[in-house]
C-alpha cells in the first residue's frame, strides 16, 4: 500500500514500529559492541579517589617536601593487615628502588602524578623472575594509578641468568592499574596470580612479556614490541601457563599492538594456556601464524588462543595456526563482560 493511502494513524503505527525495530537493533548491536566497558566511561585519578573514599593520605615526594622520601618507606608506615584504604600519593620523580607491597598491607592506592611524571625504576637481572623484579606487590586490594614501572637492566645473553629482568611482579587477588607503563627488554610483566584489571596502560617488551597465570583482562592497552635479536625465534607478546581446565586467561580488549620486528600474539605455556585478543588493531608486528606451541611438547586440542573482531595489517587470519580460534559473538561474550573478572564486586570504579 503506499504512503499517500495510508490515514494519519495508520502512519504513525507504521513510523513507530520502525523506530522500535530500528532502536532495539541498535541497542542489541551496541550491546554487543561495547560489553559492559561502557560504565565508568571515563576512570581518572578523582574518581578513584572519589570511590575508594579514604582521607588517609601519606604524601611521598623526592624532593623531601612530603611525608617520606621513598615509597617503601610509606608502603612499611602502612598498619598490618590493614582494613582501611590508605592513599600513598607519590608526586612526580624518578624513585630509584625495589618496591615490595608484602602479603600483610592490603588496601593501599598508589596514586602517582602521571606514568610520564612518576617513575619507579631498578636494574637488576637474576635467574628468579620474582626476584628480578623493580615493583612486587604480594597483598590484595591494591589500586595504582599513574605511575611508570621499570627494570633497566641491560639484555643479557639469551637463556642465561641475565636474561630475567622484570618490571613488574604483581602475585595477589583483585589488583588493578590505571594508566600505568611497564618497561623491560624481557618477561617485563609478570601477572602472576589473582584476578588483574589494566586499564589504558603500556607495556613493552620482545619475548615472554606478558606472561604468568592470573585471570586478567587489559583494557584499552598500548603494548609495543621491540625485537630481540639475540634468538633465532620470533617473539611473543603472553605466555600464558594455565595446566588445567580453571577460570584464568589473559583478555585483551580494544588495545593496539605495534612496534618493531615480528612476534606472535602468544605461544602456548601449559596444556590449556588461555589468551584472548578481541577488537585489537593489530599492526604488521604479528606474525602471519599469530601463535604458537613454541616449547609447549604436548597437543594443542586444549589450548585456546583466539580472536575475536581485531584489525589492522597483522589481524588478516589465512595463516593463522591450526588451533587458533576466531570467536563468534556468543564464545567472545563471556570475555567481553567485566564479569570475567568479577569485577563489579570489587574494581572501585565499578562499585
Amino acid at each position: 500500500m503506499p504512503l499517500s493511502s495510508l490515514s494519519s494513524s495508520m502512519f504513525l503505527k507504521v513510523i513507530n514500529v520502525a523506530l522500535a525495530t530500528i532502536l532495539a537493533t541498535a541497542l542489541s548491536f551496541s550491546r554487543n559492541v561495547q560489553a559492559d566497558f561502557v560504565k565508568p566511561a571515563v576512570i581518572d585519578a578523582p574518581l578513584l579517589t572519589e570511590k575508594i573514599a579514604t582521607n588517609n593520605t601519606i604524601l611521598v615526594d623526592i624532593n623531601g617536601e612530603g611525608d617520606y622520601r621513598s615509597i617503601q618507606e610509606a608502603i612499611d608506615a602502612v598498619p598490618e593487615n590493614n582494613s582501611k584504604w590508605v592513599i600513598i600519593h607519590i608526586r612526580k620523580g624518578v624513585y630509584r628502588e625495589k618496591v615490595h607491597i608484602p602479603c600483610n598491607k592490603p588496601h593501599i592506592f598508589m596514586r602517582g602524578n602521571g606514568k610520564g611524571r612518576t617513575a619507579i625504576i631498578w636494574s637488576m637481572s637474576s635467574t628468579d623472575n620474582k626476584e628480578s623484579a623493580t615493583f612486587t606487590s604480594e597483598s590484595p586490594h591494591l589500586v595504582v594509578f599513574g605511575i611508570s614501572f621499570k627494570n633497566e637492566a641491560p639484555t643479557g645473553e639469551a637463556f642465561t641468568s641475565q636474561n630475567q629482568s622484570v618490571a613488574a611482579f604483581v602475585g595477589a587477588d583483585m589488583i588493578s592499574f590505571y594508566h600505568c607503563a611497564f618497561y623491560s627488554t624481557h618477561n617485563t610483566l609478570f601477572d602472576y596470580k589473582g584476578r588483574h584489571y589494566y586499564h589504558h596502560c603500556y607495556i613493552q617488551g620482545s619475548i615472554d612479556f606478558i606472561f604468568g597465570r592470573a585471570r586478567t583482562i587489559f583494557h584499552q592497552c598500548e603494548i609495543f614490541v621491540i625485537i630481540d635479536m639475540r634468538v633465532k625465534i620470533l617473539g611473543s607478546i603472553t605466555a600464558h601457563n594455565r595446566e588445567s581446565d580453571n577460570d584464568s586467561g589473559f583478555v585483551f580488549v580494544e588495545g593496539r599492538v605495534y612496534g618493531v620486528g615480528h612476534v606472535y600474539l602468544g605461544r602456548a605455556k601449559g596444556a590449556y594456556s588461555r589468551t584472548i585478543f578481541a577488537k585489537t588493531y593489530l599492526s604488521n608486528a604479528i606474525a602471519p601464524q599469530g601463535w604458537t606451541s613454541w616449547s609447549y611438547l604436548g597437543g594443542t586440542k586444549n589450548i585456546f588462543q583466539a580472536e575475536y573482531k581485531c584489525h589492522g595489517p597483522g589481524a588478516f587470519t589465512f595463516n593463522r595456526a591450526d588451533w587458533a580460534k576466531q570467536l563468534t559473538d556468543e564464545e567472545a561474550e563471556r570475555f567481553m563482560s567485566i564479569d570475567f573478572i568479577d569485577g563489579k564486586e570489587w574494581l572501585p570504579a565499578w562499585m
